[in-house]
This record gives C-alpha cells, structure tokens and sequence, in this order.
C-alpha cells in the first residue's frame, strides 16, 4: 500500500497535489466534473480586500508550452469570500483549505490574513507577494527581500495559522528572497510564481494580452521551478510547496525530490479539466513503478 499522505507545518494532506491559485477558482465549480475531495488540499482564488474586476481583455495568450495570463487577480474581495465562497466551497470539500492572499500595501495584506485566519476551515495561509506596492513605487513586494520581510513580519502579528510565502522567480536570486521571509517569521514557502511573458500579435503588431505583458506558466517553466525550488528547499530550513508547469504524476514526484513536500498544479487544470484527478489517480502506479512506498521518503533527496 503506497503512502500519499504528507504535512505541511503540522498539517496533515492524504496526498500532495494542491490546485494552484487562480486555476481552480474556489472549487465547487470544478466539483461538477469529479468529486474534489480526492485532492490533498486546495489554493483558492487570489483575493483582495476589495471586489477586483481584473484586468481589460484580452487577458490570456497561448504559447507553444504554456500560456501566458494577466487576469490581474479579480476576485470578489474578502467579507464575499468568507461569507459567499467558503460556506459553498465546505458543502464540496473537505480537506484542509490554502488561503490565497494578495494586496497592494501592508495595510491591506493585514487585514486580510486577520479576517481569513478566524476561519474555521482555513488551514494555511499562502501569501501572494507578487503584487505591486502601491506605496512603494509599484515594485513588486516579490522582488525586494526588505519588501517581503516587512509585509511577513506584520502579517505574523495578526495570525495563528501556518503562513506560507509564495515566491516570484522574478529575481535575482530567489534564495535571499526567502530567507528573508523565513527570517522574519514565514512557516514555509511556495514557488514558483510565474514568469514574466509577452506575445505580439503579428497582423495587428500589438501585444496579445491587452496588459502587454503576463505570467508565463505550463510545462515549459518546469525545469526552471525544479531548479528554484531545489535551491530554496536546501538553503531556507522550512517546507516548501513546488509549483510551476506541473502536469503529471511524474512531474509530482520529480517535485518532491527536488525538495518539496506538496505540489501545486495550476496551468494543467485549464488545458484539462481532469489534470489533478488524474494525477492523483497515477501516482501510485508511479511509486510502484519506482520502488517508492511513501512520499515523504523522497522529499528532498536530490
């Protein structure tokens, strides 16, 4: 019998493969296609402290192995969350549940780990510091590890729950980026976030995405997040939750002997409704086929 289960900060998931932010919306949409309790967790929907419309459109571009989006987390805002979205997303689901926070200013990221960490059926927090810092000339929190210390450190004030930072691979050098949130208090971290793209439509000799420019994911950042994500598990001292181009059982476990002990699946999910339900469903054919009898035996082997 083969062992899926993994833990995270002392939270226990029957296997590790986690629909990433923005790719499975809150859930109980996907439910209608299997039933979603077979997942170890979920990430839900980036949200906000205020109701966010996105971005204009077009907001998505394909690419050869990938895509390329700026939806520019629209979400219905915190209180609609809480009081709409995790009642309907608890009627389906089950398991532990990743809350996906985002925000544009300290203030704002605050008050939404606060209101979100009361929350019965939310098990850890994922916090998004890929937004631009509206009192920070618009850089990203993500890409300045004084940014993420101090948005870590206030948001460890407010809160119980394990925090997880989630990492752009926008940077130099991702490695002090999360030491600097651990230092200041992070629990874990997730990467990768995506990677900055661009397409140009060659008829109108515009960009494809009306934001000109999105996150590039799919399996073509796969071996970079494997990179990054080795190099983050060996130098930072906390779990970690792989993410980027995931799309097969094989791919998990590659993952996780990168060094993480979960895995997000985030594009997958939009080419195929099924992506997770289906490596859910081979990953103990793949242990088998590689003499693995749990997966915690092989996090972070490489």
């Amino acid at each position: 019998m083969c062992d899926l289960s993994v833990t995270l900060s002392g939270v226990t998931l029957q296997n590790p493969v986690v629909p990433a932010s923005g790719c499975f919306g809150f859930g109980y949409g996907m439910s209608e296609f299997y039933d979603i309790d077979i997942l170890g967790s979920i990430s839900f929907k980036g949200t906000t402290r205020d109701a966010r419309f996105g971005n204009p459109l077009p907001r998505v571009a394909e690419c050869s192995s990938g895509l390329i989006n700026s939806v520019g987390l629209q979400n219905p805002g915190i209180d609609a969350v809480i009081a709409d979205e995790l009642p309907k997303m608890r009627e389906v689901f089950h398991q532990p549940i990743i809350a996906n926070i985002s925000g544009f200013s300290i203030d704002e990221y605050v008050e939404c780990c606060e209101k979100i960490d009361r929350e019965d059926q939310v098990a850890i927090i994922e916090l998004n510091v890929s937004c631009p810092n509206v009192h920070g000339g618009g850089m990203s929190f993500g890409t300045c590890g004084e940014s993420v210390a101090e948005v870590v450190k206030e948001v460890k004030k407010v809160i119980t729950k394990p925090l997880y930072v989630k990492l752009t691979p926008n940077v130099t050098d991702i490695v002090s980026i999360g030491r600097s949130a651990v230092e200041a208090g992070a629990d874990g971290l997730c990467l990768i976030n995506t990677l900055l793209g661009m397409r140009i439509d060659l008829k109108t000799r515009r960009p494809v995405v009306a934001n000109r420019m999105g996150g590039f994911s799919g399996p073509a950042v796969f071996p970079v997040a494997v990179r990054m994500v080795n190099q983050v598990a060996h130098s930072c001292g906390v779990p970690v939750i792989g993410c980027g181009g995931v799309s097969t059982a094989a791919d998990v476990i590659e993952m996780m002997m990168a060094g993480a002990t979960a895995v997000e699946v985030g594009a997958a999910n939009l080419v195929n409704p099924y992506a997770c339900k289906e490596i859910v469903e081979n990953l103990p054919a793949e242990m088998r086929r590689l003499g693995i009898n749990s997966l915690s035996e092989i996090i972070g082997i490489v």
